[in-house]
C-alpha cells in the first residue's frame, strides 16, 4: 500500500482516538494533527491565546469554532500534509466544522475517511478517572499502568499528573457535550458515504489492526 491517506479519528473522549490516530500517522506515513495538543501548548506558553484556550479546557467547554477553524486549516496548508496527507485528531467536533472542511478541501477525490471509534460510555468514563498524562511530552499513562518510577515519565523524565480537565465534572460536561454536538457528525458523514465504524475495544494493537484493515479495504474501493 502507497503511504499517505487523508483521516478524520472520532470517538468519545477516552475511547482511544489519540493513541491510534498516532498509530495511523507511522503508518502510512502522514503528519498527526491534533487540536488538543495545539491548544494545551497554547496554554501552557501563558499567552493571551493560551489563556482563553485554557479557559474552555479546564471547564470541559469545546473551544469555539473560529479559534479552532484558523488553526486547522493553516496547518492542512502546510507542505507535508498537502503533500502526503494527514490524520486529524479532534477535528471536526461538530457539523459546522465538517461543513467548513469540506469546503475548504473542495475536490470529492480530496475529502477524507472518517472512522469512528466505537466504545460505551461506562467504559470511557472508567478510562478517563484511571488516565495520567506527562505534563511535558503528553504521553498517557493510567493508575492501572502507570511510569516505572514514581510518576515521572518513561519518554522524557517528566511529571506525569491527573490533567484538571479529567475531573468527574469536567469528564461528564465533554460527554454531554459529545452527544450534544459531535455525535450528530456520524450521521452527518454516513450520509456523504465517508464514514466506517470500528470497534475499540480491546488490545489497542488489535484495535489498529481492525482500523488499518478498514481504512485499507475502504481505499481499495476508492481505488
Amino acid at each position: 500500500m502507497v503511504p499517505g491517506v487523508r483521516l478524520v479519528v472520532l470517538g468519545k473522549q477516552g475511547a482511544g482516538k489519540g493513541t491510534q490516530a498516532v498509530r495511523l500517522a507511522r503508518h502510512y506515513v502522514v503528519p498527526h494533527i491534533s487540536t488538543g495538543d495545539i491548544f494545551r501548548a497554547a496554554a501552557k506558553a501563558g499567552s493571551p491565546f493560551g489563556r482563553k484556550a485554557s479557559e474552555f479546557m479546564e471547564k470541559g467547554e469545546l473551544i469555539p469554532d473560529d479559534v479552532v477553524l484558523g488553526v486547522v486549516m493553516e496547518r492542512l496548508e502546510q507542505k507535508d500534509a498537502k503533500g502526503r496527507g494527514y490524520v486529524l485528531d479532534g477535528f471536526p467536533r461538530t457539523v459546522n466544522q465538517a461543513e467548513a472542511l469540506t469546503a475548504r478541501i473542495g475536490e470529492v477525490r480530496d475529502q477524507p475517511l472518517v472512522v469512528d471509534l466505537e466504545v460505551p460510555t461506562e467504559i470511557v468514563l472508567q478510562r478517563l478517572a484511571a488516565r495520567r498524562v506527562c505534563t511535558d511530552c503528553g504521553a498517557n499513562y493510567s493508575t492501572a499502568v502507570p511510569p516505572k518510577t514514581d510518576w515521572i515519565c518513561d519518554v522524557c523524565g517528566g511529571e506525569v499528573v491527573q490533567r484538571e480537565d479529567d475531573t468527574e465534572a469536567a469528564i461528564r460536561r465533554r460527554l454531554d457535550l459529545y452527544e450534544e454536538q459531535t455525535a450528530p457528525l456520524i450521521s452527518w458523514y454516513l450520509e456523504r458515504r465517508q464514514l466506517r465504524t470500528v470497534d475499540g475495544l480491546g488490545d489497542p494493537d488489535k484495535v489498529t489492526e481492525r482500523l488499518v484493515r478498514t481504512i485499507d479495504h475502504w481505499r481499495e474501493l476508492a481505488g
